[in-house]
């Protein structure tokens, strides 16, 4: 069981104030920036800076998971904490980053849940050792059972659901949900949730999402066998650029819509390619899981009372506040 500190000095109980009021001044989305340096080790904070790692399930060169480690890294620049940032969409491979950072002995993780039976070991592991552990991004219907302190990301089914209804109010009949990874538990909670709303006829596609040319083929086969399919939903920002690529080469008239968002899409949807998406603030998860850490070992501050999920979406992007979103 990871247990509070000691009840810290009056001057800690101030900063933390402090913190909590500029999250609560800052709008954070996709375009959040921050430094770009790339170095994991950033500034003092009066005392021994803390060591933080984030594991992810991110693959290699994905611009949504930029966008988090941009906000981790805002955090740890702030918080005056050591930072490592890793990724690896095998969940064997996401599960032995988090053993090596729990030998390292790192004063606390952050990790993803997109697999979750897969992390169970691990985090265990962390728990044993007395490291902190928190959730972002996957994982809100496991972290409490998987013992975390707090998660920070969207509830995927409630964003399906979403999703489902802005498409009834669009007229949709048809929707292909393109699922890119299969046993994501929170892409299947998406598409399900899209189900459960939607009063057209929905079916999911399974791609191999690291070949964008075997996505794109995929989609376009889908959409010359079944001309009915009048709106592809995507799980990603790539995919929803590659799923406009498809449309065009089936010489099809469905519409795209996508979950997630980064800068190219923004462009997409301000030139009507892309009808909307749906944003979970990706920079805001990477920015509070870091800070949470920092704020429970620095004051014993424990995000959403260890009991609740601090949501940081659904937001939709459409056509008319793009250009707000891009700031």
């Amino acid at each position: 069981m990871n247990t509070p500190p000691p009840p810290p000095v009056l001057f800690k109980r101030v900063a933390a104030l402090t913190v909590a009021a500029c999250l609560l001044a800052a709008g954070c989305s996709a375009s959040g920036s921050a430094s770009d340096s790339g170095t994991d080790s950033v500034g003092e904070a009066g005392g021994d800076r803390l060591r933080i790692a984030v594991i992810t399930h991110a693959p290699e060169g994905d611009t949504f998971w930029d966008l988090v480690e941009k906000g981790a890294r805002a955090a740890a620049a702030k918080d005056g904490v050591e930072l490592t940032f890793a990724g690896d969409p095998d969940a064997a491979g996401q599960a032995g980053l988090v053993r090596d950072v729990v030998r390292e002995k790192v004063d606390g993780i952050a990790v993803t849940l997109a697999k979750p039976q897969a992390m169970r070991g691990p985090v265990a592991a962390a728990k044993a050792a007395g490291i902190p552990v928190v959730g972002l991004n996957s994982g809100i219907s496991s972290w409490q059972s998987a013992g975390l302190l707090a998660y920070f990301g969207q509830d995927e089914s409630v964003a399906g659901r979403a999703v489902g209804d802005r498409l009834d109010g669009l007229r949709v009949k048809h929707a292909l949900c393109v699922i890119h990874e299969r046993g994501n538990v929170a892409l299947e909670a998406r598409c399900a949730g899209v189900k459960k709303t939607f009063g057209g006829e929905t079916e999911n596609l399974y791609v191999e999402g690291t070949d964008s040319e075997a996505v794109a083929a995929s989609i376009t086969a889908q959409l010359r066998q079944d001309p009915t399919i009048d709106e592809v939903v995507t799980n990603g920002a790539q995919f929803a650029l590659t799923a406009v690529t498809a449309v065009k080469a089936a010489g099809r008239r469905a519409h795209v819509a996508t979950f997630d968002i980064d800068k190219d899409l923004v462009t997409a949807v301000r030139g009507g390619d892309v009808q909307f998406a749906v944003d979970q603030q990706p920079y805001l998860q990477g920015y509070l899981a870091v800070d949470s850490l920092w704020l429970y070992r620095t004051n014993g501050n424990m995000s959403g009372g260890g009991v609740s999920p601090v949501l940081t979406g659904p937001a939709f992007v459409t056509r008319t506040n793009v250009d707000a979103v891009a700031r």
